[in-house]
């Protein structure tokens, strides 16, 4: 209970940094987004839950642009995002994203994949873009892994080597996508243990996500959604203890043990 608060308290004075107004979002006539409403503060760390199909992933997509919504506004840093392009890379530069899948490039070092981005995009030197690569190895532990290639990694390390090389791009918001359904048990909590740390750190976060012991402890808000709709949120000791729509008990009611 003075967890919540706590936390509560961590961004009471935060401004919002990602808006969404009024956002719908179709794949030919499919609604796949309906009509949704979201604040989220600078330091908030948001958790999005629903059943497969909800309209979860194509969400958080929709916040960097990697999905397109065709009603609405979707608001990032002050920047609104539309087919501007400036407007996008803009966006896309605060905005890190971890998805199920690593995406490493298989025929480069762990080292490489964490400096490609950084020396390209963001037009540093290879040395600057190594030290901050080496560190962001040591904070999500595998250092020792900066010589090796992905596929001589653990699942669970790839993923970590994933995070790492988002947070190289020093974004101000991180999105994870699922990032621990692909992983086999054992696995998971040594990645959940680096996204904890970072929420300590007071990064902005949306995590989509099944792993309620997750949203439990690091939360600020959980929000459900279903059928394209964001049906409830609220925080965790209330959503989790007194949910207050049907569909949020239901699917609460199949997921707790």
């Amino acid at each position: 209970m003075n967890e919540n608060s706590n936390k509560k308290k961590d961004i009471s004075n935060e401004d919002t940094i990602i808006k969404i107004i009024n956002m719908h979002k179709w794949y030919g006539d499919f609604h796949v987004l309906n009509d949704i409403n979201l604040d989220i503060k600078r330091r908030e760390r948001i958790v999005v839950c629903g059943p497969s199909g909800s309209g979860k992933s194509t969400l958080i997509r929709c916040i960097n642009r990697l999905e397109e919504h065709q009603r609405g506004q979707i608001i990032v840093d002050g920047i609104e995002l539309t087919k501007d392009l400036k407007h996008i890379e803009k966006v896309r530069s605060e905005v890190g994203m971890v998805f199920q899948h690593f995406n490493l490039f298989p025929h480069l070092t762990i080292l490489e994949n964490l400096t490609i981005g950084p020396i390209w995009v963001r037009k540093i030197s290879k040395k600057e873009a190594e030290d901050i690569a080496m560190h962001y190895l040591e904070k999500v532990q595998i250092v020792e892994q900066a010589a090796k290639f992905p596929g001589q990694l653990s699942g669970g390390q790839q993923q970590r080597v994933a995070i790492a090389r988002s947070l190289c791009m020093k974004p101000n918001i991180m999105l994870f996508d699922e990032v621990t359904s692909a992983l086999d048990p054992e696995m998971v909590k040594e990645v959940l243990d680096v996204m904890i740390s970072l929420a300590r750190d007071g990064m902005t976060m949306i995590v989509v996500t099944h792993e309620m012991g997750f949203a439990k402890s690091v939360a600020h808000r959980v929000v459900f959604m279903d059928e394209g709709m964001l049906i409830e949120e609220n925080e965790p000791e209330e959503f989790f203890n007194n949910p207050q729509n049907e569909r949020t008990k239901t699917f609460l009611g199949q997921i707790l043990h």
